[in-house]
């Protein structure tokens, strides 16, 4: 037998192995695939393209739905999902011919949408534990992976470009994909047993301003002149663009439903967190317009120490600390703090495992606490409230304080406090836990007026809580920032 005849049997195993056939012209968006999460208990929108004006049957479960394709072929419908479970088929048919589109090993569960920069994007491959990792993957075959493929555009799509389709979990598909996103997964999937749906849309080194719709940074005169800033620039399909990344990586998905997004950026912002301050909450507020599925859970990870070597030190604190207002000032969101959990040399720290737990520590006991018996309390470490001047000390008090306050190694003292005058001149401070509260003074400082903790880009803290959480950076003056005015 010739060469001709093998390269025919491989093209007709390869077609026979999709369940996804489509004969004809009726086509569904990528997001549509085999293996695919839909989430559970909602109105889900299925849409797609046809023959102008045919009439379609659309089958799910025992749902049947009927839809007509508009002048422009453009049809959609909704069908209900209900509980977890599955695997289903959904089958679009037209009424007038064979064409069809069959989508196999659909599963009901929950969705979650993942994006940010390369903290994100961090291979399973690359994190610790590799080997041990790779052989427990074989447990999670209900974790699905989709994953978008790198692109920046001008104006928003209603498609992706490129797209890695729906994969169950399992050692060959987990090595490539998100860390942080699948710990976060497996943490639900073991407390929930139900499938659960992970969109990966991240892209390594990229900007905050370019997740954001470019209309809601319009709107906004703070940002007149970073938008003129890019006007300026001739790289129209740069990837820093501001709204480019949510063009082509984020407007696709609108009409998917999903449970919320969990979120791992803002290295690529450090030097502007002034700018970063009201340019997140923006982002987060503009998806949530944008989507209309009202407040969504948005989880973030607050960054990890490093030394940013072309900054000064109190640059990441900066950051730092626009993530722990916009923990403050938003709601339905939660903030993961990774202070314990880096590698001040590494800007990559290898430790995801943690850091997708807290994620997920923060869903189970925020959306999910009425579904699982045991909720995670607290879903966080101390986050600084408010303080009180006493003579020459400052109390400070702190939610999320579970059990009560403690050092993380018991023999040693709080690090990483710093008090000042009057002069705003920050010096190192002495610190004790007192009950809930923390009291800092110095012999230098003789009325004392701020505190700032974790106020340097390697600091790595050891205030913690009861259930080990750390402490999250923060500052109680409002002091300008050294990034005051850096807006591009």
């Amino acid at each position: 037998m010739g060469l001709s005849f093998y390269r025919q049997a491989l093209t007709t195993l390869l077609l026979a192995c999709w369940s996804i056939t489509a004969w004809g012209d009726i086509t569904l968006p990528k997001i549509f695939s085999d293996h695919m999460v839909l989430q559970q208990n909602t109105e889900l929108r299925i849409w797609g393209t046809a023959e102008p004006d045919e009439k379609l049957t659309i089958t799910f479960g025992e749902q049947k739905k009927m839809a007509q394709a508009d002048a422009r072929g453009r049809w959609s419908t909704t069908i209900r999902t209900g509980e977890p479970g599955g695997p289903y088929e959904l089958l679009i048919a037209s009424e007038s011919s064979d064409t069809r589109v069959l989508v196999s090993d659909v599963m009901v569960g929950e969705v979650w949408i993942c994006s940010g920069q390369s903290n994100m994007a961090w291979p399973n491959k690359k994190a610790a534990n590799p080997e041990l990792e790779l052989e427990e993957s074989k447990n999670y075959p209900n974790i699905r992976f989709f994953t978008v493929a790198n692109s920046a555009l001008t104006e928003p799509q209603s498609e992706f470009a490129k797209v890695d389709p729906w994969v169950p979990c399992s050692p060959e598909t987990m090595q490539e994909f998100s860390a942080t996103a699948y710990h976060f997964a497996k943490q639900l999937n073991k407390e929930m047993d139900v499938p659960i749906g992970l969109i990966d849309s991240s892209w390594g080194g990229t900007r905050c301003e370019a997740w954001t719709p470019e209309a809601a940074l319009q709107a906004d005169e703070r940002y007149e002149p970073l938008m003129k800033f890019w006007a300026d620039k001739d790289q129209p399909t740069s990837q820093h663009r501001p709204g480019n990344l949510y063009n082509g990586m984020i407007a696709p998905l609108k009409g998917y439903a999903f449970r919320g997004v969990i979120w791992y950026q803002g290295e690529a912002n450090v030097g502007r967190g002034a700018q970063y301050e009201h340019l997140f909450p923006t982002m987060i507020k503009s998806w949530r317009n944008e989507f209309n599925q009202g407040d969504f859970p948005f989880y973030f990870v607050q960054l990890a120490p490093f030394r940013y070597s072309k900054q000064a030190p109190q640059a990441l604190p900066e950051i730092w600390q626009a993530q722990l207002a916009t923990l403050r000032n938003l709601d339905n969101v939660g903030m993961v703090v990774t202070t314990d959990i880096g590698n001040t040399e590494d800007i990559h720290p290898k430790n995801k495992q943690e850091v997708g737990q807290r994620l997920a520590r923060w869903a189970l006991g925020d959306v999910y606490k009425s579904r699982i018996p045991t909720a995670p309390e607290p879903m966080s470490g101390p986050i600084y409230k408010d303080f009180e001047i006493e003579g020459d000390k400052i109390r400070l008090r702190f939610d999320h304080v579970a059990d009560g306050l403690k050092v993380r190694s018991p023999d040693t003292e709080l690090t990483y406090f710093l008090i000042c005058g009057d002069d705003k001149k920050f010096v190192p401070a002495s610190a004790e836990i007192d009950g809930e509260t923390v009291i800092v003074s110095s012999p230098n400082v003789a009325k004392p007026v701020a505190v700032r903790f974790g106020w340097e880009d390697i600091a790595v803290p050891n205030l913690i809580n009861s259930a080990g959480l750390p402490a999250s950076p923060f500052r109680t003056d409002d002091f300008e920032p050294l990034s005051q005015g850096v807006d591009h």
